[in-house]
């Protein structure tokens, strides 16, 4: 059930708390910074003390000129600083788990348990491996979790601050793909609504800028791409480590080929690790492939993980699950 429904449970887990904590998925994006600086900053107005939990070592280019641009504004702590700024009764402590609803998906699986009491935010499917002991608070049918924070903003009938807005804005265009995928009506007016604000489509647009360099590598993966029905796959080399997200825009670009319908693009995303990211246009079940592959996402994105692997391995394991689930 989404905001609207759990408005009242949600307005009093937060007035009965005194220390809030946000905590989003490892491998922070726009969507993932922006929703939490988002709620830190409505959680603020209301006077609550608030800390950001970040672990990420590496953190894709957006999120890494936003955690530069906002050095010292926020409480950002590691989770191994947890109980030093938890209040002495423990009740009185609030977890707010923001763009992710699975504990192994957190910037730190482990501090969920410091914390009685939890709030999941989320705009992904659920599955057997959600949290499934705070209140859950999901929209699956909405663009981003962003776009859910405006929602929470208008429920507190709270203005944003215009920075905060820009960060909401570049979240939900990350997420919709500059509103090309799961995006409605409540999309465009959440876009409207932070631009009326203050949002800034140009420091949107600087968030999301690339390297030359690495789009160049990123266009590579485009080259060799096998079709399976209505399902496009490619992969990278052995020698070429890619960020998440340049599979993740890759998989984006896949989806604008006449007559598909999924894409999965795998790379080696460290020195023992591929990665796999998907997009679907919501008429091909992705996250069935990838929950059997140890992975996770929704009906229009997901990725899955593997340490100890070759790109080959993965590839043959993604065709297997592929042709498994249509049955063949």
């Amino acid at each position: 059930m989404g905001i609207i429904d759990k408005k009242k449970k949600l307005k009093k887990q937060i007035r009965k708390a005194k220390n809030i904590f946000l905590m989003a998925h490892k491998n922070l994006d726009l969507d993932a910074i922006g929703s939490s600086i988002g709620m830190y900053s409505i959680l603020k107005q209301n006077k609550k003390n608030c800390y950001i939990i970040i672990d990420d070592k590496d953190q894709e280019m957006g999120v890494s000129k936003v955690l530069k641009e906002i050095e010292g504004c926020y409480n950002i702590i590691k989770s191994s600083d947890i109980p030093i700024y938890l209040y002495k009764r423990n009740k009185k402590n609030l977890l707010i788990i923001l763009d992710t609803n699975k504990k192994a998906l957190l910037q730190s699986p482990d501090a969920i348990d410091y914390f009685p009491n939890k709030v999941i935010i989320d705009h992904h499917d659920l599955n057997k491996d959600s949290i499934d002991d705070g209140l859950m608070i999901t929209e699956e049918n909405t663009s981003s979790t962003c776009e859910m924070i405006v929602t929470i903003s208008n429920m507190y009938n709270i203005e944003l601050p215009p920075y905060v807005c820009t960060l909401l804005l570049s979240g939900i265009i990350l997420d919709t793909n500059n509103f090309t995928l799961k995006t409605t009506a409540d999309t465009y007016y959440a876009a409207y609504y932070l631009t009326a604000l203050g949002a800034s489509p140009k420091k949107v647009q600087y968030l999301l800028k690339q390297d030359i360099n690495t789009y160049t590598e990123q266009q590579k993966l485009l080259v060799n791409i096998e079709v399976l029905d209505k399902v496009a796959i490619t992969k990278g080399t052995q020698y070429m480590i890619y960020r998440r997200e340049d599979l993740a825009k890759t998989a984006d670009t896949l989806l604008f080929f006449n007559d598909i319908e999924a894409s999965f693009v795998i790379g080696k995303i460290g020195k023992d690790i591929v990665g796999i990211s998907a997009r679907s246009l919501g008429n091909y079940e992705i996250s069935g492939i990838l929950e059997a592959l140890g992975g996770g996402g929704d009906s229009y994105n997901g990725a899955a993980v593997f340490e100890h692997k070759t790109i080959g391995e993965v590839h043959e394991l993604l065709k297997k699950a592929i042709k498994k689930q249509d049955g063949e």
